[in-house]
């Protein structure tokens, strides 16, 4: 699904990522987890082509084709999406108008407004949700599962979560993971990364690698998480 060929990605002039190697397979959930300063949201910037990041080296294949020229948009419709850690405001818009927006599959009117209604009430969005802003004055479980709502209207192949369950209390945490593994089956990858490993005890990946220094210094199964629970990143 996703392959990292020895890529070194520089912000302002400044080495972050350094002969960066990974390989996501189809139906695989892989977890990054490191400390801060690691480069973890700059390799999920570097996949989705944010133009502030600069890949200078190597290269970035999706389903076995270089992506590495092509722009945001032109990922996101291959089948990439990412959730934000912070999800932007899109003021002037509402979340009406932007799902309607982003849905590849044109769909009919009543059969769009039958599937939204639908999701908003399985992701207990507020009742005015449709007519609001997108993220304008949202609390951060509201962001976080409207990064899930997008999520499920796109039907992306790999979904990459930048934290996201930062900000959310238990309840919102553990509705955004339930809607994660129904989502997931064996055509879909998902890359996570986070601090925290009940994240991982959730979605039970198949890999979890720690990150320092923007390369990856080990891999290990669920356990690692665990390692790093009760005693930090230390020298692992």
């Amino acid at each position: 699904m996703l392959k990292l060929k020895n890529i070194n990605v520089q912000i302002d002039n400044k080495l972050i990522l350094n002969n960066f190697n990974l390989k996501i397979n189809k139906g695989e959930i892989h977890v990054i987890m490191g400390p801060n300063g690691a480069g973890k949201s700059t390799l999920s910037s570097v996949i989705m082509g944010n133009p502030g990041v600069s890949l200078t080296k190597g290269d970035i294949l999706f389903e076995d084709v270089s992506i590495k020229k092509n722009s945001v948009d032109q990922r996101a419709k291959k089948g990439i999406f990412l959730a934000f850690q912070y999800p932007p405001q899109l003021e002037g818009i509402t979340n009406l108008q932007f799902l309607k927006a982003i849905i590849h599959k044109k769909l009919p009117l009543f059969e769009l407004y039958q599937k939204i209604e639908n999701e908003k009430k399985i992701l207990k969005m507020p009742d005015d949700y449709l007519r609001r802003e997108v993220n304008t004055n949202f609390s951060g479980g509201e962001k976080k599962r409207n990064e899930i709502m997008q999520m499920k209207m796109l039907n992306p192949k790999l979904i990459i979560l930048d934290e996201i369950d930062s900000g959310l209390d238990v309840d919102s945490l553990k509705l955004v993971m339930q809607e994660i593994k129904k989502y997931f089956n064996r055509e879909v990858s998902i890359l996570i990364i986070t601090h925290y490993s009940k994240v991982v005890k959730y979605l039970k990946p198949d890999y979890v690698h720690i990150m320092k220094n923007g390369q990856l210094v080990k891999t290990g199964d669920i356990s690692l998480a665990e390692q790093i629970e009760e005693f930090g990143y230390g020298d692992n």
